[in-house]
């Protein structure tokens, strides 16, 4: 940050989904150890370099904003963002790294790569639905283990009943995304340099190593 003392600043409070946070890439934040903590807007990222709480930066330049003017030299502040980012003082990212992430259809859909697990169909998000392995019904969890992305047609054919019943089969596995595989699944923007950050991270029998 250059000049940076003129950029008075609150933390902001910016939803990711935002239309003003779509201005700039969101910015993957890490903890001091480079352990994968979670997407910030480009207002966030200011926030933190004119806090002085960037502790190191990789990958590329992702935007460059201005500020004010400097009263002693006249000069335009500006703040520029890596793409990659550690913020001091957050070191506790590793405990929750595993911990199990909030199940949505549209993370499950991309862990799934939108391919139906019973007839192996590829499908956009509109024609595909959350199918429980075990039936809700009979008292089978909603949880990532128990869930495959199935096409709708499946789905009905399936019905409450268990795979043996309904003569069907699995052609893949569920398994539970860790916290860097869930911030790949929920950035539809990301950048290469934070995609190949985050693989890095991603468990081996993860079907992100099967993206092209």
């Amino acid at each position: 940050m250059h000049a940076g003392h003129d950029l008075h600043l609150h933390e902001p409070a910016f939803s990711i989904f935002s239309d003003e946070a779509k201005r700039f890439p969101l910015i993957l934040t890490l903890d001091q150890n480079g352990i994968p903590h979670r997407w910030i807007t480009w207002q966030h990222a200011v926030w933190y370099y004119a806090k002085q709480r960037v502790a190191w930066e990789t990958g590329s330049k992702a935007f460059t904003v201005n500020g004010g003017k400097s009263r002693e030299t006249g000069e335009t502040s500006t703040v520029t963002a890596a793409s990659i980012i550690a913020i001091r003082g957050k070191a506790m990212a590793i405990k929750g790294f595993n911990q199990v992430p909030p199940l949505n259809n549209r993370e499950l859909f991309h862990r799934d790569r939108h391919v139906c697990a019973y007839c192996g169909g590829l499908f956009s998000h509109a024609r595909l639905t959350r199918d429980h392995v075990i039936p809700y019904s009979r008292r089978g969890q909603d949880t990532w283990m128990n869930v495959v992305t199935s096409c709708r047609n499946c789905n009905e054919r399936k019905g409450s009943r268990l795979l043996e019943e309904a003569n069907m089969q699995l052609l893949y596995a569920p398994y539970v995304p860790n916290r860097a595989e869930f911030l790949i699944l929920a950035n539809r923007r990301i950048l290469v340099d934070q995609m190949e950050f985050l693989k890095q991270h991603v468990a081996a029998q993860s079907r992100i190593h099967l993206a092209a």
